[in-house]
């Protein structure tokens, strides 16, 4: 009994986060923050910690507030807190804050008059990562067989582009009016194994609805390459993404690979680039989830060492940001990187 007992708090303390470490506080932190618009919570951490991703530790959050963090606005006030020995930060709203207040606010659903999701922080930066969260697309081989689908053009165009008119078959009304187009792309295949992983699908542009029918009438938006017949309509995702997640370290150990860039047609990426890992949901990584990039030391003969050649040390260079995840698959956002990140460079626990 005891033996098993022993077991299972084992294991317990296992399965959760080291935090053994000390926290670091930058040098000169703020005492407190007032939030203005333009922040994001990892511009925001970076100003308190050293290391950013420790924010749901000085927080105190637990694992549902770190995937359901409560909305910060520009105005509320953080407050670096000493008082108990080891740092904290309290929030407090701008209509509660004075000099002297130390009131702390409780990370829980708060009731507004007006919807102001437009207008709170987010995790990182829109214009660094809002363009990526919908459109890169994992699927199986055959995952757009069954999505609506363009069958014909206005004037019998083969080709479309921005404001033409195209007739889809098989778009559910239920699902909205606004769409991205989609087309079958290349396969991702780990670097390790060799396996496919699934199949990244080629972004397109954007449609909308100008009337349901069988066919279905659509005007094209946006289209960052020419729109075929054949080609695929997706739902968008939810808009406020970005602010449903806070920047942390994995609760599980992540050894993971750069297996090349998004959007680039280079092979040197660097901060604010978009990497596809090898590792996904069923590997337990989660949006959020910030890893620590390395790249292994190359071994080099030389007259001067033992035998004639020596190790060189992995280095750690840089850090990414996971914003999107699949079965497989995730997309991560560089968000530091002190030398250029290549194909086949790891990522682990930071």
């Amino acid at each position: 009994m005891r033996k098993n007992l022993l077991l299972l708090l084992l294991t317990a303390m296992l399965a959760l986060p080291a935090f053994a470490e000390d926290i670091k506080l930058q040098d000169n932190p703020p005492d407190r923050y007032v939030v203005v618009k333009g922040d994001t919570l990892w511009h925001i951490a970076g100003r308190f910690l050293k290391q950013p991703w420790r924010w749901p530790e000085i927080w105190r959050m637990n694992r549902e507030q770190i995937k359901n963090p409560d909305l910060i606005f520009p105005g509320d006030v953080i407050v670096l807190d000493r008082s108990e020995g080891t740092p904290r930060l309290r929030l407090l709203k701008n209509s509660k804050y004075t000099q002297d207040s130390l009131e702390t606010v409780k990370l829980s659903p708060r009731v507004r008059v007006e919807d102001l999701k437009a207008t709170a922080i987010p995790a990182i930066s829109p214009a660094d990562i809002e363009p990526f969260l919908g459109k890169p697309l994992i699927l199986d081989k055959d995952g757009l067989q069954k999505a609506p689908v363009i069958v014909a053009a206005q004037e019998g165009r083969l080709m479309l582009g921005s404001n033409d008119t195209a007739y889809v078959q098989g778009l559910d009304r239920k699902q909205g009016t606004s769409w991205q187009i989609y087309r079958p792309g290349v396969a991702v295949v780990d670097p390790d194994t060799h396996k496919t992983l699934g199949y990244q699908s080629t972004y397109l542009g954007t449609a909308r609805v100008v009337a349901f029918g069988d066919p279905t009438t659509i005007r094209i938006g946006e289209a960052r390459e020419e729109i075929n017949v054949g080609d695929r309509l997706i739902a968008p995702p939810e808009k406020d993404a970005l602010t449903r997640f806070i920047p942390h370290a994995p609760s599980r150990a992540v050894r993971a690979k750069i297996i090349s860039g998004y959007g680039s047609r280079s092979n040197e990426l660097g901060r604010n680039d978009i990497v596809v890992l090898n590792k996904g949901d069923q590997e337990g990584l989660e949006v959020g989830d910030v890893l620590a990039l390395y790249r292994h030391g190359a071994e080099i003969e030389t007259a001067a060492a033992k035998g004639g050649e020596v190790k060189l040390p992995d280095e750690r260079y840089g850090l990414v940001l996971v914003f999107r995840t699949f079965k497989q698959v995730a997309y991560g956002l560089v968000v530091q990187a002190t030398r250029p990140v290549l194909p086949g460079d790891e990522v682990l626990n930071p």
